[in-house]
């Protein structure tokens, strides 16, 4: 690894504006917009942008100057929440400028975008593939995120004189008072652009759309989430682009109802069924499964088929829980009343059949 004050020129007591000069002018010098024909611009801006991140930070350049390297950012200060960004964003949202000696070179990283998405129990279960469109905000394709038109660079600006800057001072009776404030024109950049892009319209950045294939894993559930690094927004001067979050809805099913990587249906059986014992279809997601339900089933009764539930992303598989529901039949022929009848004696009970209304007899005849 090169070291990073050799690649700013500079040597280990610069200042803090002596490393923000270098860097400005560097960065401009050897942007891929202004060094078309070389293949190496690309790693030699990233290399600058590297070196002014670290001493840019004292405590990084401290750990830099005392270890000769720097340990990577943690958790939180990777964190950012979406469509937030930066400091220097949330002061641009609410005062539509930086304060003066804010860094208006310094990359900022694209912001995280959120993208929801609804798939059937079936794909949650077996794990798919699925095609998205989305539209962020992309490094111009015209001018490759300067903002200004081919053959064109920024200039320095006229009011400030690249200081980004201005100096107001007056005299009271209490002494002389100097304000400084951003430079109304370059809004604290030190740059104007004469001739702005007119894709972009000078921001660099335009909305594009762009297909992605999301690979979806077993087992996933409504509220997870899916990380495409590096598929969020472009970010600003040179910064990574942000993050995509994929949030997953899975759509209720018209036969399972889902309880953790279990899954719950109902199956009905006739009052014979449930008396005699049977062999019945059990629907799960992989077809129909046969069971073999007991003599003497109740109404409500629950028969389990172990690892026919949805997978676990950890491994293992959840069972299938089937209720089982007795119908008891409503349109019963002569011959079939007359055996209940003759089964009720065999079993001792006094039963004392209903007859039927005629209002039910002729709902029974219109249908």
């Amino acid at each position: 690894m090169r070291d990073y004050y050799d690649i700013l020129g500079l040597d280990s007591s610069a200042s803090q504006d002596e490393i923000k000069r270098a860097f400005r002018r560097l960065a401009r010098e050897h942007h891929p917009d202004v060094k078309k024909n070389d293949p190496q611009a690309g790693e030699r801006f990233k290399e600058i942008n590297e070196a002014y991140q670290v001493l840019s930070d004292p405590q990084r350049r401290s750990q830099y100057d005392q270890f000769g390297t720097v340990s990577p950012m943690t958790a939180a200060e990777e964190f950012r929440d979406f469509g937030l960004g930066s400091f220097n964003d949330i002061f641009d949202m609410f005062f539509g400028r930086r304060p003066a000696g804010m860094d208006r070179d310094a990359p900022v990283r694209g912001t995280d975008l959120r993208y929801d998405l609804e798939i059937s129990l079936e794909d949650a279960a077996r794990g798919v593939e699925r095609e998205i469109e989305i539209e962020r905000l992309d490094t111009c394709p015209s001018c490759f995120g300067t903002g200004a038109e081919r053959g064109s660079t920024p200039e320095t600006c006229p009011t400030c004189r690249g200081s980004g800057q201005m100096r107001y001072s007056q005299r009271t009776a209490l002494g002389s008072f100097t304000q400084i404030t951003t430079c109304n024109q370059c809004g604290g950049a030190g740059t104007v652009l004469r001739h702005p892009c007119k894709q972009c319209r000078g921001s660099g950045r335009t909305p594009l759309k762009k297909t992605l294939t999301v690979t979806i894993p077993k087992g996933v559930d409504t509220g997870m989430r899916l990380r495409l690094t590096g598929e969020g927004e472009a970010g600003e001067r040179g910064g990574e682009r942000g993050d995509l979050y994929v949030f997953l809805d899975v759509a209720p099913h018209p036969v399972f109802e889902r309880r953790g990587n279990d899954l719950v249906c109902e199956i009905p059986i006739s009052i014979t069924q449930a008396a005699l014992g049977d062999e019945v279809d059990v629907p799960t997601l992989d077809g129909p499964a046969v069971h073999a339900i007991p003599a003497g089933t109740q109404p409500d009764d629950v028969v389990t088929i172990p690892g026919k539930g949805m997978p676990d992303p950890r491994g293992g598989r959840g069972d299938l829980h089937a209720r089982l529901r007795v119908r008891v039949p409503t349109n019963l022929s002569a011959e079939e009343r007359r055996l209940l009848q003759e089964l009720a004696k065999l079993r001792g009970e006094n039963v004392k059949p209903q007859k039927k209304k005629l209002t039910d007899k002729v709902k029974e005849m219109l249908q």
